[in-house]
This record gives structure tokens, sequence and C-alpha cells, in this order.
């Protein structure tokens, strides 16, 4: 059965001094303002100026747009002008519909609205021309500062608006949401719940109505009774139905706020009824139960008056529930937290927040369908230990939201195709390989990957260790994410990509030249002929017997090494310190280099002569590096191609380095200590000799 999520018992919001200062001075809304009383100037935010760059990044405006202060548009202007109410959001000339529905919602709950408009602010005394207001992004509050000019056009504000022009609050939070996204334009398109996340931090469900329960009405009332916020669109199924409007007065594409469920009794018999505002402030819905219909005939004058029934034109209605099951398709549920709304008891849920990255080349390996890539994605070990109460099964919550895209539109950005699997865990500590994932189904997944900036689905599953895996549809799309895990019990999770092992063999002890063997005889007397009497060889000559060695392959795609790379190698096996190798240290890697080609080649699954990023993980875990995904990322960007291949130079390159870091590091550690000490000048020689 369908489910929603509930708040638990209202606590007071956060204070402000909870939300991350985000001004780039680093000084905090108190700080600014008090600075601007001081010096008795208005504030002026630098950050988001008032010029075009913080309108719109792919257009121009097609009028004539002015940037003024409220005292400048009407005399006495009131921050807040009788309580912040859904009448207050009227939609302008930005395709922001879906962030005014979700401001209209948010005003249903006075302690939610507290913490996203600070009631610490006016035009009154102590007004300096700045505005603050707080919104969740990704697991943390943030603290918007604005400038209180706004663009005009005929001394009217072009966005949103109040219905009474001497209000501006709605205007203000508009305007540092835009700050937030980058701009005015980032805001055209959207869905409703993205903004009601943002004013919670909350989680998100959306319901098909054909599909909804047949308790749905019930379900609605009690969400919004809990302080759930809730929108309702009807789904268009081309672009030429966007904002078309049907013969009923319902705009399609188009967002809508729930504000209301109850019922009437009409003869003896209870029709439930649904209401639900327009942000634009007018046309509304015109069949059974709207507001000039003759079903209100039969209600008396004080139902009307407690239902707020009203014939004017503000964008708000009601209409029989039956009726809204049947005009709208979707609708959109945020609840401040998700305890259980469908039992009368609540639950307060255990929640973990994991931040992670897709990463071209490293941890970019796309859905299922891309089996030679997707065990490379982020991995997240979940351990469910304790049932639910009076069940078999652990219930959990996976919510996963990709960072920023909205923000990043400007850049040509795009919403990313996401979801997620759940796999029984082997049992092993360590990243899964790609062949657990060719053998092993998956026990849960997210019910589709879509282009959502969130997805979320409930799982029920025994107790047992699980390994979540978050991830694009395609390959290689590169995106910031969080994801959040809730769980009715306590349930512990553990980054799988965040351990470094490093296992190296000890440097194999030189024969005596008494007891060398016949093949290590013929080898030395090729050393000498190419060192010299000296018996040592430079980078110089080490570049020239490399470089003639490796280029006689081929089945690997080899470049020259450069000289700087023969350094590095001598930097790594040089352990008399004079820059040279003398015969038992070029043995020594002479042995190290058979071992890396014979890895080369083992992991050069398509025999193209190079190695992909993804093979190279299991490349360097056989040479005996476990690295971070942190780390292999920046070892892919400084030693893949742009096909993100490395060719055998390359893949040397990275593992003399890998393994001169790991010696250093081993060196200086304190005994049993995974961390190191270091100076500056420490630090310098360590670095150059890597």
């Amino acid at each position: 059965m369908p489910y929603l999520y509930s708040a638990p018992e209202p606590q007071e919001p956060p204070t402000p001094k909870d939300a991350r200062i985000t001004h780039s001075s680093g000084q905090s809304f108190e700080a600014l303002r008090r600075a601007c009383l001081q010096t008795g100037v208005l504030f002026e935010d630098a950050d988001f100026p008032a010029n075009s760059s913080s309108l719109f990044y792919s257009e121009r405006p097609q009028i004539p747009f002015v940037w003024k202060r409220p005292g400048e548009i009407v005399k006495n202007p009131e921050f807040i002008l009788g309580g912040a109410t859904r009448t207050d959001i009227c939609q302008g000339e930005l395709g922001d519909c879906w962030l005014l529905a979700a401001i209209a919602s948010l005003t249903l709950n006075e302690r939610a609205l507290a913490r996203v408009v600070p009631p610490d602010q006016s035009f009154g005394p102590g007004y300096a021309g700045i505005f603050h207001f707080q919104f969740w992004q990704h697991g943390e509050w943030l603290d918007v500062v604005i400038d209180d000019r706004l663009p005009t056009f005929r001394d009217r504000l072009v966005f949103l608006h109040s219905a009474d022009h001497r209000e501006f609050w709605s205007a203000l939070l508009e305007k540092a949401y835009a700050k937030l996204n980058g701009s005015y334009e980032a805001l055209k398109g959207g869905s409703t719940i993205e903004a009601m996340e943002d004013f919670t931090g909350g989680v998100a469900e959306t319901f098909t109505t054909k599909d909804a329960p047949r308790n749905f009405c019930e379900i609605l009332d009690k969400a919004l009774k809990r302080g759930s916020l809730v929108g309702c669109s009807i789904d268009i199924r081309n672009a030429a139905e966007s904002e078309a409007r049907t013969p009923f007065g319902l705009i399609k594409g188009h967002a809508y706020t729930v504000t209301g469920v109850d019922k009437v009794n009409v003869r003896g018999q209870k029709i439930e009824l649904i209401r639900v505002r327009n942000p634009w402030g007018q046309v509304e819905w015109n069949g059974s139960w709207s507001d000039s219909s003759p079903e209100w005939r039969s209600v008396g004058p004080a139902e009307q008056r407690r239902l707020c029934h009203t014939a004017l034109d503000n964008g708000e209605f009601w209409m029989a529930f039956r009726d809204f099951r049947a005009h709208f398709d979707r609708v959109e549920v945020c609840n401040l937290t998700p305890d259980t709304l469908g039992e009368e008891a609540l639950h307060r849920w255990e929640v973990t927040v994991h931040q992670g990255s897709w990463v071209r080349g490293s941890t970019a390996g796309g859905c299922r369908n891309f089996l030679d890539t997707f065990w490379t994605n982020p991995q997240i070990k979940l351990s469910l230990t304790e049932k639910d109460d009076g069940r078999e099964e652990c219930t959990f919550l996976v919510a996963l939201m990709q960072k920023d895209r909205r923000k990043l539109k400007r850049f040509g950005a795009s919403v990313l195709t996401i979801g997620y699997a759940i796999y029984q865990c082997p049992g092993q500590g360590e990243h899964l390989n790609k062949d657990f994932f060719r053998y092993h189904a998956s026990r849960a997944r997210s019910k589709v990957f879509i282009n959502l900036r969130e997805v979320s689905d409930r799982f029920s599953l025994p107790p047992g260790d699980y390994i979540l895996i978050p991830s694009t549809f395609e390959p290689h799309q590169e995106a910031d994410f969080c994801l959040r895990i809730f769980s009715e019990k306590k349930a512990t999770t553990r980054d799988m990509d965040g351990r470094v092992d490093i296992h190296l063999p000890e440097p194999p002890k030189p024969s005596p030249p008494s007891q060398e063997t016949e093949e290590e005889q013929q080898f030395r007397a090729l050393f000498k002929n190419i060192a010299g009497e000296d018996m040592e060889v430079t980078a110089e000559e080490l570049q020239y017997i490399l470089n003639a060695v490796l280029q006689k392959k081929k089945n690997i795609k080899f470049k020259k090494l450069s000289l700087i790379s023969c350094k590095n190698i001598i930097s790594l096996m040089d352990t008399s310190g004079n820059g040279k190798l003398e015969f038992r240290e070029f043995k020594a890697f002479w042995e190290k280099l058979k071992m890396w080609t014979n890895l080369f080649l083992q992991f050069d699954a398509d025999e193209s002569g190079t190695m992909s990023s993804y093979e190279l993980r299991t490349a360097l875990k056989a040479a005996g590096f476990q690295l971070s995904s942190p780390l292999l990322q920046q070892i892919v960007l400084r030693c893949a191609d742009q096909e993100l291949h490395l060719g055998f130079d390359d893949f040397l390159n990275c593992l003399v380095r890998l393994e001169n870091a790991s010696r250093v590091f081993q060196a200086l550690r304190t005994k049993n200590k995974e961390f190191i000490h270091l100076n500056i000048n420490e630090f310098i020689i360590l670095t150059m000799n890597i």
C-alpha cells in the first residue's frame, strides 16, 4: 500500500546560528546589517548584483527592467502584512509556478515558515536594505543574504508579488532562492517537491492519483495536519499542452498547492472536499463545488464560514475529491521528517547522510546495464540489525539527490537520470568487483531511473548486510550527490570506497656474486656493458635502456619514457642516495618491471594495448594498492587521456609515483599509526621526491 511520512511532534525551529553563512564576506546577516546601520548606507549585495547577470544567462530582458527598493515602489512598505499567507503569492513573468506552489504550502506550517523566513526583519527600526532567508541544501542549512533591490517595470514588480502591493516578503524570498541557484532564469521549470525539500530538509514522495489507495483523502488530510507540504499537477503529453486551459478551468503542466481537505454534510451524505490554490492568484476550477457552483446552496452559512468559502477569484477553490482524482494526475508530498504516517504511533527514524560524486573515468559507472563499469560506482554498506516491531523485516528509506543541477544550468548542465540498486553483501569488507554483479541479482532497487533531482523509495528487507549502489543511468556522467538513508530501527552505514590499504613486498636481497645463477651473471654482463666500469646507470642511461626494451613489445602501446620518469624510477630504487642505480638496484627494478608488465597485459581486458581507467582500479589492487575513490579520481585525472585510456608508460609512471609515496609514508609514520607529522621543509622534500 502506498505510504506517506509524517512529521514528529512539533519542535521549535532551529535558531539562525545553526545555518551556515554563505556571503562571500564571511560575515553573518547580523554583522552586515550592523555595519550598514553604523555607516548609514543601505546594503548592496555584490554576490548577486542588481543587473542582468542576476536575471538571465541565456537571454536578454524583453522589457527594460529597473531595480528598485520597496520604499521606491510604494509608500510605507511592509515585510509581512497581516501574517504570511498563501494569498501573498502571485506569479509574475517567470515560469516558476512550482516554486510558488511550494511557498504557498509553506505558509500553512508556521514553524517551517519561521525557519525559512526569519521573523527578525522589517522595513521599520533597524532597516538597512538587507534581508536573509534560510534554505536546506544537501544535508545542511544555509543562510542566504540579499539586498532588497527588486526588478520592476513601470513601478510594479516583474516577478513574484503579493496581492497587497505593500507587502514584500514573498518577492524577497524568491530573490534569495534565485541567488541560491545562480539567477532568476535558473528557476524556470521544476518540481514543487524540489522547493518543498529545500524549505524543510524533509523527504518527498510522489503519488499518481489513479494508483493512490482508497483512503487517499484521509491520508492527505492527515499529512496536512502533521505539517506536510502538498502540491499537485496535471500531466502534459507534449510541449503544446504546457499551461493549456481545460474546459473546467484547470491548467495543464501547472503546479498547484493543496491547502485543505474536509468533509461536508449534504442531505445526510458526507462529501469529501479538497481545497486547491493556483499560484497565479486567479483562474479557478469551474466544476462542482467551485466558488459559485449551486452545490454551496445546500451548505449553511456557518459551515461555509468554517470552510472559508468565498466567491472571490483569488486562485483558491474547493472541489469534490472524486473530481480531484479524475482531473489531477500527480500529488507531491513533503514531510518535515520521514516518520510513518500509516500508523497512529509516530516513529522517530535513524538518519545517515553520505556525500559523494560520480566522476568520469573512476566512479561514474552507469546502471547495471553497463556491467563493465557498473561495479566502479560508489558502494555504501548498510547493516540492518534490528527488526521492526512485530515484523520479521527492517524498514528503511533511501533518498538519492543529485546536487546543484539547477545552479549549473547556465553552463549547459541538465538533470541526470539517476537511481540505485541494493545487493546482499557477500561478507567481505571491500569494494565488490565486476564478477560479483555478473552472477548476483539485486535484492531491491529504485522503482525507476528518472531525470528528477531526487529519487526516493521505501523498502523492507530481512536483517543483514547490504551494498547500496547509487548511479546515473548512463556511464561517464558526472555529478555530486547526497544519499540519505532512513531506518525505523538503528542501522549502520559505511562507505566502501574510503579505505586506503597498501601492501608492498620487501625488495629482494641481492645474491652475492659467488652465488649468482648463470642467468644473473648474464644480466650483470649486460648491465656492465651499458653502465660502464662504475656499474651505475644515470637517468639518461636508464631512459635509453627502458625505451629500447619496451618499444620492442608488440602487445602494449608505448610512448617514450621521459627523463623525469626515469628520475622518478631512480628516486624509488636508489637506496644509496647518489642519483644513480647500482646493479642490485637496477635488478630489483627489473623484477618489478616484469611484474608490472604482466599486470598491464592481464588487465588490458580488450587487448587494445592500453588500459581503461576502470581496469586501472583492479590492476592497482593486484599490485598492492587498495585506494579510496578520491585517490583514484586524482590518478585518473593525472594519468588517463581524454578517452580514459592509459598507455603502458602512463601505467608505469602511476605505479612508480604510488610506490614512492607509499614507501616515504611508511618510513616517516610513527609506529602503528596511520598518519605522519611534517613541517613545511619536510613536506616540500617529500613532494619533490614523488
